[in-house]
């Protein structure tokens, strides 16, 4: 006989990345943190700030599997959850439902947990606001969930896209959601002054009056394009 699954599976303890090493994505763009990654690790573009009052985020992430209509996952989330955690809450990408409202999040904002990310919905917008924690979502819808689970907290997710492990560091903006891998961190905080200063300096130039950058220039020059006009 297939025995039921338990309602919440929990791995409470994992490696979280040093403080100072969280702290240094603070104010960190979140274009600028993909391109320090080699263009990728940027959750899907439906997955934006509920409120732009509150899009910026930096944090490590609290990982939880929820069913389809169900938020069990997250109450266990809550749990494991440490200040400054941003609790990631993968649904399949669920549209039926909301996987939370203000009560749960503003629990959450009271534990100290940095935000809340998902690919499902939310609901309770106005309340959400005046919690006042950074929530990226796809979307709101006023439907409610169950708690019946089953749920697994503190293991690996596929969230927009991405990977997500607990541990892992998110930077987040207007512009959406980067996951930076743990084991990575120091590595992309290392590529991110070269990152700026090229930035910075083709910034100035467009100020000044910049139409092309030069190695468009060059490529647009070259016999590697071919005018048909």
């Amino acid at each position: 006989m297939i025995e039921d699954p338990p309602l919440l599976t929990i791995k409470r303890r994992f490696e979280r990345p040093a403080a100072d090493i969280v702290s240094a994505f603070a104010g960190v763009p979140v274009s600028q943190v993909v391109d320090a990654m080699g263009g990728r690790g940027a959750l899907h573009h439906a997955i934006k700030p509920l409120s732009p009052a509150a899009a910026t985020l930096v944090g490590v992430a609290v990982t939880c599997q929820c069913g389809p209509s169900d938020n069990l996952a997250l109450f266990g989330a809550l749990e494991v959850a440490a200040r400054g955690d941003v609790i990631v809450a993968a649904t399949d990408s669920f549209a039926g439902a909301a996987v939370t409202g203000d009560l749960v999040l503003g629990m959450a904002r009271n534990k100290g947990v940095a935000g809340f990310v998902t690919d499902g919905l939310v609901r309770d917008v106005i309340g959400i606001e005046a919690v006042g924690l950074p929530v990226y979502c796809a979307g709101v819808i006023a439907n409610s969930p169950a708690r019946n689970g089953p749920g697994t907290v503190g293991f690996q997710v596929v969230l927009g896209g991405v990977t997500i492990s607990p541990g892992d560091i998110l930077v987040g903006d207007r512009d959406g959601v980067a996951v930076v891998p743990r084991l990575e961190a120091r590595a992309v905080l290392a590529r991110l002054d070269a990152i700026k200063a090229a930035e910075q300096e083709l910034e100035t130039k467009v100020r000044q009056g910049l139409e092309m950058p030069e190695f468009a220039s060059a490529v647009l020059k070259s016999d590697r394009t071919r005018f048909v006009d």
